[in-house]
């Protein structure tokens, strides 16, 4: 006999999960948020943050969270000129959903540390 069908019985049909990960697209763009959620920083001090990536992909990454509307550029007027990137109120509102995943990655890490001993 086979089973039976269940109904989805989730408040919305089509999760609204993958539409947001599509906005972001990317890796690193979720750390990018994550670092600028302390406040404004450089470019150099996010190469340094996030030691695995490339300096052609920050740029990109950068550039596609600017065209996006999730981070603001500043261009400082200093000798030589510096860009600062900062959070748009897109970008702050995305801060919770990446400060409930960095929680649960704390506590993954925890967890495969005391298998680990």
């Amino acid at each position: 006999m086979a089973l039976k069908y269940r109904k989805n019985k989730s408040p919305v049909a089509l999760c609204p999960v993958g539409e947001c990960m599509a906005f972001l697209r990317g890796a690193w763009t979720p750390n990018i948020i994550w670092l600028l959620s302390g406040g404004p920083r450089r470019f150099s001090e996010l190469r340094k943050d996030i030691t695995n990536i490339s300096a052609k992909v920050l740029t990109t990454r950068l550039r596609n969270l600017e065209e996006l509307g999730v981070i603001r550029r500043q261009v400082m007027p200093t000798s030589p000129p510096s860009v600062e990137y900062s959070l748009s109120d897109l970008g702050e509102e995305l801060t919770p959903a990446i400060a409930a995943i960095v929680s649960v990655g704390h506590r993954l890490k925890k967890r495969a540390a005391k298998a680990a001993a």
